[in-house]
């Protein structure tokens, strides 16, 4: 297979996948990875992966483009009433396997961490194939990135906590 056509079986493929953002959003809905090309793009440092637990080395990535999860999480809506409940918001990214990872309304839109945090459709200069686990959603920011780099990712629930 030519270079081009293994770049458009690639391209077709990434834009099948499709995210959904369920659950406390205003407009809750799905968007497909070709989508995402029509968005800002930001660009993630290249990485080592490491266990979490052990701190072994498992595999250096190359950088990671992609779009920002906040910028999806503002297109789905957040609901403004009552007044700052939407602060109390916890986001969880679930893979196609049940693999699910978290983050909170104030690490997104309140620190650096949300600055940092893509879902990746491309990586070192060429698309993610289904194979490679494209959607990727990757926290740069992380001291250990494995924990919170998940692989085929197929939806993000907004939960708003009660107290």
């Amino acid at each position: 297979m030519s270079d081009a056509n293994a770049h458009a079986v690639a391209v077709e493929t990434t834009a099948k996948a499709v995210i959904s953002l369920e659950g406390d959003f205003l407009r809750p809905l799905s968007v497909d990875l070709g989508q995402f090309r029509e968005q800002p793009a930001v660009v993630a440092d290249p990485f080592d992966l490491r266990c979490y637990t052990t701190n072994r080395f498992i595999r250096s990535v190359d950088t990671y483009r992609g779009v920002l999860l906040k910028d999806l999480i503002l297109k789905a809506g957040l609901r403004p009433e009552p007044k700052g409940e939407f602060k109390r918001t916890v986001f969880i990214a679930v893979a196609q396997d049940g693999y699910a990872v978290t983050f909170s309304w104030h690490e997104l839109f309140n620190t650096p961490v949300g600055e940092r945090v893509i879902v990746a459709y491309e990586c070192g200069g060429r698309a993610l194939t289904s194979e490679e686990g494209v959607p990727i959603l990757f926290s740069g920011a992380d001291i250990l990135p494995a924990p919170r780099h998940v692989k085929r990712l197929a939806r993000i629930v907004a939960r708003v906590l009660t107290v």
